[in-house]
C-alpha cells in the first residue's frame, strides 16, 4: 500500500503573543512543532504499512526550517518525505495550500492519503478535503479509527460526528483526516532522530508543479487577511478562599442570584419582532444559510444562529436570506426556518439524502450555486458542515474562511470574516475576492435569529438527479450518543464541565446532581474524553464544541488555553478548585478553592434551597 500524510509545522500555541503596538503576532523565540493530529496520522499510516506492506511518504509545505517537521516523521518510520519549499507557496490560505499539495500528491499514485483532522493554529480542517476534490477522490474526515480490507480493497474508518460514531467504508484511493483514537501517541528517541537526519528530503519548488506559479501562494489565494486583532479577556475573577466551605458557597450562591440565576438573568427574552417583508430587487443575490439536522431530524441550534447572522447581513446590503434544506421530508422545516428570518428556502428532498454524505450534497449543493447565483454561504462549523464546506469551495474554486466568530459587511460591501486562530487569543477579519463568499460558523458563537410565527418563505425545489446521488462512500452503522448530551451543550443555558480534577468516573456522581439541581448540561474536558471516560460529543475546548451558556460551572478544570477557547462566550464563568494558583481563577468570574468532593455537594444543597426560595 501507498501512502502519504501531509503535515504542518506549528508554532507551540501557548507561546505564541500579539504586540498591540505593532499589531502582528511576534514568533521569535517560539518553538515549532508538528501538528499533533499530524503525527498521529503518520502513527497509524506506519502502522498500516507494518501489517500490509507498502510504503509512507511525509509531506509539507513551508520554509526551509519544515525539514525538521520532516526528520521527525522520517523518526517515526515515514520511508520518504517532500518538501514543498518556495517564496511562491508563502501567504497561500487553505485552497492554495491544497492546490499545491494535490498537485504534488498527484504525481504519486497514492492509495491513502492521510492528514490531521486540523492544525492546532488554525482550526479550519479544510486542507484535507480541498485535495480530496481536487484529486476527484472520496474523502472521510474526523476518523478516529481504521482498518484495510486487502482481500476487498477497502478502507473502513470511524468517524466522529456530532451526534456519536459512524463506521463508513470507501475503495481506494481515499483521503481521511484524522482525529484522536486513530493512533497512539508515539515520540522518537534521540537514536532515531538522528539517523532519520541522515536520510534525504526531496525538495520540490513551484515550478516543478506548475509553469504557472500564480496559481500559488498569496497570488493564488481567494481569501486573504485583513488585519490582526488581539481578542482580551473581560472577566474580573472574584475569588471565594475562606477556610469555611460554607461561608464560600453561600458568598457564590449570593453572587449568582444578583447576576439573575433563577430569576431569568435579567433578560426580557425572545420576544418576536414585528414582520417586515424583505425580498430586495434580486432574490438571486441572497445570504444563504445551509440548515444542518440532528440525527433525530430537528434543526441544530446553530441554524439559528445562521439566520440571525444572516438576517443582520441582509439588512445592511438589502439582500434577502436564503435557507436550504438538504435531507428527506425536510420541507416540514420551512415554517420554523421563516419564522427565524428565512425569506426563501431551497428545498432539496429525496430519500437518499436521509443521511448526511459527502458526495451527494456536494453535487445538490454545488448545482444550486451555479444555478441561483448567492451572494453568500453560511454553513456551522459542525463535524459535517466543515466537511461539506471545504469540499464544495474546492469545487467551485472558492474562498472560504472556517470557524469564524462573527461576520459583516464593510464599506465595500465585501463579507468581512472573523476568523480566530491561535487557540482564541488572535482574530483576523478575512476577505475573499471570490463570489459567493464562504464562511463556516462556529456553534455558540452567535445571538440566535429572533422568532416571529407571521413571517412565511417562499419555497423552491432544487433539482435532485439521480447521478447526484452516487457515492464511493457507504455508511456500515452509525452509533448515536447515548442521551444527547453533546447535542444538548450548543442549547444549554447552563452547563458544568468536569474536569481532571474530580477524579474518575466513580467521583461524577455528586457533579451530576449539582448539574441536576442547575437543569445544566455536563461538559468535559479533553483529558477526561481521551481516556473514556467521557463521550468526545460532550469535549469543550480547542478540539471540541464551543458553547455559550449563561452559566458555566467547572469542577476540577485546570483552565488551560485550549479548554477555556470553547468557553470564551460563556456569560458566568464559575471555577471549582483546589489549586488556589489553577489558571482558571484568572479567567473566571467567580470561584471558589476547595475539594470537589467537599464543595460541590454543598453547593448542591445550596442551590437546591435558593431554588425553591425562588419558585424556580
Amino acid at each position: 500500500m501507498k501512502i502519504a500524510v501531509c503535515i504542518k509545522q506549528i508554532p507551540v500555541i501557548a507561546r505564541v503573543r500579539f504586540d498591540p503596538e505593532t499589531r502582528t503576532i511576534v514568533r521569535e523565540g517560539v518553538p515549532l512543532e508538528v501538528n499533533s493530529y499530524d503525527l498521529l496520522a503518520v502513527t497509524a499510516a506506519v502502522e498500516l504499512v507494518k501489517e500490509h506492506g507498502g510504503d509512507v511518504t511525509a509531506i509539507t509545505m513551508g520554509p526551509p526550517q519544515a525539514r525538521d517537521a520532516l526528520v521527525q516523521c522520517l523518526a517515526l518510520g515515514a520511508d520518504r518525505a517532500v518538501l514543498l519549499t518556495d517564496r511562491a507557496f508563502a501567504g497561500a490560505d487553505t485552497l492554495a495550500t491544497a492546490r499545491a499539495l494535490a498537485l504534488q500528491l498527484g504525481r504519486g499514485n497514492y492509495d491513502l492519503i492521510l492528514c490531521g483532522k486540523h492544525s492546532l493554529d488554525a482550526e479550519t480542517g479544510q486542507v484535507g478535503p480541498e485535495v480530496a476534490e481536487l484529486l476527484s477522490i472520496p474523502q472521510v474526515t474526523s476518523v478516529s479509527g481504521l482498518s484495510f480490507d486487502a482481500v476487498r480493497n477497502v478502507i473502513s474508518a470511524r468517524r466522529e460526528t456530532d451526534d456519536g460514531l459512524e463506521t463508513v467504508e470507501s475503495p481506494l484511493p481515499v483521503l481521511l483526516a484524522c482525529g484522536d483514537g486513530i493512533a497512539e501517541e508515539e515520540w522518537p528517541g534521540p537514536e532515531q532522530l538522528e539517523a532519520a537526519k541522515e536520510k534525504q528530503i526531496e525538495e520540490v519548488t513551484a515550478t516543478d508543479l506548475s509553469q504557472d506559479t500564480s496559481i500559488f501562494g498569496f497570488a493564488g489565494s481567494p481569501t486573504w487577511v485583513d488585519a490582526i486583532e488581539s481578542f482580551e479577556g473581560t472577566r474580573q475573577p472574584e475569588v471565594f478562599d475562606d477556610e469555611d466551605v460554607q461561608v464560600n458557597v453561600r458568598q457564590l450562591v449570593e453572587a449568582l442570584e444578583a447576576r439573575g440565576l433563577f430569576s431569568g438573568w435579567g433578560e426580557a427574552g425572545e420576544d418576536a419582532q414585528e414582520g417586515q417583508a424583505r425580498f430586495p430587487k434580486n432574490p438571486y443575490d441572497a445570504i444563504w444559510v445551509i440548515a444542518e439536522q440532528d440525527a433525530e431530524g430537528a434543526l441544530r441550534p446553530v441554524t439559528y444562529e445562521l439566520l440571525g447572522v444572516a438576517g443582520k447581513l441582509a439588512a445592511q446590503s438589502d439582500r434577502a436570506v436564503a435557507a436550504v434544506l438538504i435531507g428527506s421530508n425536510v420541507e416540514r422545516h420551512v415554517p420554523e426556518l421563516a419564522a427565524h428570518g428565512a425569506d426563501l428556502a431551497f428545498v432539496a428532498d429525496d430519500p437518499s439524502l436521509a443521511q448526511y454524505a459527502t458526495f451527494p450534497y456536494t453535487r445538490v449543493l454545488a448545482d444550486a450555486v451555479a444555478g441561483k447565483r448567492p451572494f453568500a454561504l453560511l454553513l456551522p462549523a459542525t463535524v459535517n458542515g466543515r466537511d461539506l464546506a471545504a469540499r464544495l469551495a474546492a469545487r467551485l474554486g472558492l474562498g472560504l474562511t472556517g470557524d469564524c466568530i462573527d461576520l459583516a459587511i464593510n464599506s465595500e460591501g465585501q463579507l468581512v470574516q472573523y476568523k480566530p486562530a491561535f487557540g482564541g487569543n488572535i482574530v483576523s477579519p478575512i476577505l475573499s475576492r471570490t463570489t459567493p463568499q464562504m464562511a463556516t460558523v462556529r456553534p455558540g458563537m452567535l445571538a440566535r435569529a429572533p422568532r416571529d410565527d407571521s413571517r412565511t418563505a417562499v419555497t423552491d425545489e432544487l433539482e435532485v438527479t439521480a447521478d447526484a446521488l452516487e457515492d464511493p462512500v457507504s455508511v456500515v452503522s452509525v452509533e448515536n450518543e447515548a442521551g444527547g448530551e453533546g447535542a444538548r451543550l450548543y442549547d444549554a443555558d447552563i452547563v458544568v464541565g468536569i474536569g481532571m480534577g474530580v477524579g474518575e468516573p466513580g467521583n461524577y456522581g455528586p457533579v451530576y446532581e449539582l448539574a441536576d439541581a442547575l437543569g445544566a448540561a455536563v461538559a468535559a474536558t479533553r483529558n477526561v474524553t481521551d481516556l473514556g471516560w467521557m463521550p468526545k460529543q460532550q469535549q469543550v475546548g480547542i478540539t471540541g464544541k464551543a458553547i455559550s451558556p449563561k452559566l458555566y460551572v467547572a469542577v476540577g478544570v485546570s483552565g488551560n488555553l485550549n479548554h477555556m477557547v470553547g468557553v470564551l462566550r460563556a456569560g458566568i464563568v464559575v471555577a471549582i478548585n483546589q489549586r488556589a494558583r489553577a489558571f482558571i481563577f484568572r479567567s473566571c468570574d467567580y470561584g471558589i478553592v476547595g475539594d470537589a468532593a467537599e464543595v460541590v455537594p454543598a453547593l448542591t444543597a445550596a442551590l437546591r434551597d435558593a431554588k425553591a426560595r425562588a419558585g424556580a
